[in-house]
């Protein structure tokens, strides 16, 4: 850390390093403290090989300002070539990840929490991607085709699996016409900081895609959830601006949500297989929450109670 600290112009100020033991990107994480031992930048270093996609990333966090998105601003970023790494130098935003924090608020203050990153995430939804990115239709169903063949050869039979593909394939012709616009793509309680009983800001974008924005729901079901109920049902009604959701977005969700339970398994055993259990937990969960997709909207949304 020390090299690090000698090799960045830009932390010439900088005091310390902390390194940050959490998250599953191959980043590593620091957070840069200044003379007076208060956080000053959060520090991303990462493989020479990934130095293109850091770039956009940089470019997507710029775009983000200038939005007005409550997330990291952008810095500087560059290569350190003693060290074969690169650098990406953001700015920290205070206070404690919300699946830490939700659980110690009242129901009222985790749904108006949820409220302001459905609000955040529609500001997200405003970048429109380039015009060379192919349709999300035709790169999402590439994408579940790779992934079914991979759960086919993970060797986890799950006892629901023809009910599951029967329900997808039905429901393949949701995605025609959809829109290609900026998805943070792992928008939840995870990657969310509050502080004071608000949202402070949205944190790691690093999984940046484009596609539906539909899409980005399905965290909130798969995983925060698991923190905080209230908190998803405001995302999702924050989001719409307390409007009416019609039966189509809940369509789309359950498809989405449906077709991450075989991605999610096949990544599980591919990145942490010891964790394996839990993630068939989360699946289960999913499954019982639709009825086996008997039904669109999730338990968890249609009986909590504003």
């Amino acid at each position: 850390m020390d090299d690090l600290l000698l090799a960045i112009p830009e932390l010439k100020d900088a005091s310390k390093l902390e390194l940050i033991h959490k998250g599953y990107s191959s980043d590593s994480k620091y957070i840069a403290y200044d003379q007076g031992g208060q956080p000053l930048y959060l520090l991303r270093t990462y493989a020479l090989d990934e130095e293109a996609r850091k770039h956009e990333e940089f470019q997507v966090l710029e775009w983000l300002q200038e939005q007005h998105v409550c997330s990291s601003k952008p810095i500087a970023m560059g290569t350190l070539e003693e060290l074969e790494r690169g650098y990406m130098l953001l700015s920290y935003i205070d206070g404690v990840d919300a699946i830490d924090e939700l659980p110690r608020l009242s129901r009222e203050v985790q749904y108006e929490i949820g409220r302001q990153a459905g609000a955040e995430l529609r500001k997200i939804h405003r970048i429109k991607a380039p015009a060379e990115i192919d349709s999300w239709e035709s790169r999402l169903i590439a994408k579940y085709r790779r992934y079914q063949a991979g759960y086919e050869q993970s060797g986890i039979a799950i006892t629901f699996a023809d009910k599951l593909f029967s329900f997808i394939e039905g429901n393949m012709g949701l995605l025609k016409g959809r829109p290609n616009l900026l998805q943070h793509d792992d928008f939840h309680t995870g990657n969310l900081i509050v502080k004071n009983g608000r949202l402070a800001g949205v944190i790691d974008v690093n999984r940046f895609d484009w596609g539906d924005p539909v899409h980005e729901f399905l965290k909130a079901g798969f995983f925060s959830v698991e923190a905080s109920i209230p908190f998803a049902v405001g995302q999702i009604d924050g989001y719409y601006e307390g409007a009416l959701i019609e039966d189509s977005f809940w369509a789309l969700y359950a498809l989405y949500i449906a077709m991450t339970i075989l991605s999610s398994i096949v990544w599980i055993v591919r990145v942490r297989p010891e964790e394996l259990e839990g993630m068939l937990g989360r699946v289960q969960k999913v499954w019982d929450d639709h009825d086996g997709f008997d039904r669109l909207a999730p338990k968890w949304y249609t009986e909590y109670e504003r």
